[in-house]
């Protein structure tokens, strides 16, 4: 379902800090409805869902910075959680385990499991 015009006018300013300065009276006052018909629509999935494409289209182009401030944060403060959280984003750190076996190749644990699996079957028929 596609949204109505008035409804992008709302998310237009809901997706700026702030509210863009406006409350929700004021918000609603210029989509030409009334202050719980913004509050109606904030829960409507297809609302809430652009709302969220506003917010990140808008910004996009802060990225780099936020990521540099969270790396500085992380440094200056020895927070764990948000070095965590700076490597996670790009891709330098990730929850996957890998073992490195005999032959140097690296190995999931996934595969470790199932030639664990096979070894266990191998050993209970003989």
């Amino acid at each position: 379902m596609a949204l109505k015009p008035e409804q992008y006018i709302a998310i237009k300013y809901l997706a700026q800090p702030k509210q863009g300065g406006l409350t929700y009276d004021q918000i609603a006052e210029r989509c030409g409805v009334h202050r719980s018909t913004v509050f109606e629509w904030k829960r409507k999935p297809e609302f809430e869902a652009e709302l969220k494409a506003e917010i990140v289209r808008s910004t996009h182009d802060k990225l780099p910075e936020l990521m540099a401030s969270m790396a500085e944060f992380a440094i200056n403060d020895g927070n764990a959680a948000m070095a965590k959280l700076v490597l996670e984003a790009n891709r330098m750190l990730t929850k996957q385990t890998e073992v490195t076996v005999d032959s140097g190749k690296a190995v999931s644990t996934e595969e470790l499991q199932e030639r664990l699996k096979a070894l266990k079957g191998d050993s209970k028929r003989q």
